[in-house]
């Protein structure tokens, strides 16, 4: 399952961007137990390994001048068939596309992001 945006998407994100603050909906499934790749933290879960992840995100978020607007685990499906397929929603504001970018791209955002990858089975983030 995908958990990292492919080149085509994130430049139909740049090509879309109107200017201004963006909200990136996140719909996000976590793995069991986590799996970092040096094997470490084998008995945490995996939503312990993302909200590592999440907890220090925020703090890049912020210097940003973004902010997370909700965060919910996510409980019952209301509309639709099947069986609910996310674990959590959160919405995060961003000032910008080139924030969002910018913060991608960078050495601090690199550096944290092995907790993401050892937590996350599946993920959809939506640009709203």
């Amino acid at each position: 399952m995908t958990i990292t945006p492919r080149d085509e998407q994130m430049a139909a994100l740049i090509e879309k961007d109107r200017g201004g603050p963006i909200n990136m909906l996140n719909l996000l499934k976590f793995k069991e137990f986590a799996e970092y790749a040096d094997g470490s933290d084998a008995e945490i879960s995996g939503q312990e390994a993302y909200m590592r992840y999440g907890a220090k995100v925020a703090v890049l978020v912020k210097k940003l001048g973004g902010e997370m607007l909700f965060g919910s685990g996510a409980n019952a499906l209301v509309i639709g068939d099947g069986e609910l397929q996310w674990d959590m929603v959160a919405i995060m504001k961003y000032p910008s596309v080139t924030a969002f970018v910018d913060m991608f791209n960078s050495k601090e955002y690199d550096d944290i992001h092995l907790h993401r990858d050892a937590g996350l089975a599946h993920q959809l983030l939506v640009q709203c």
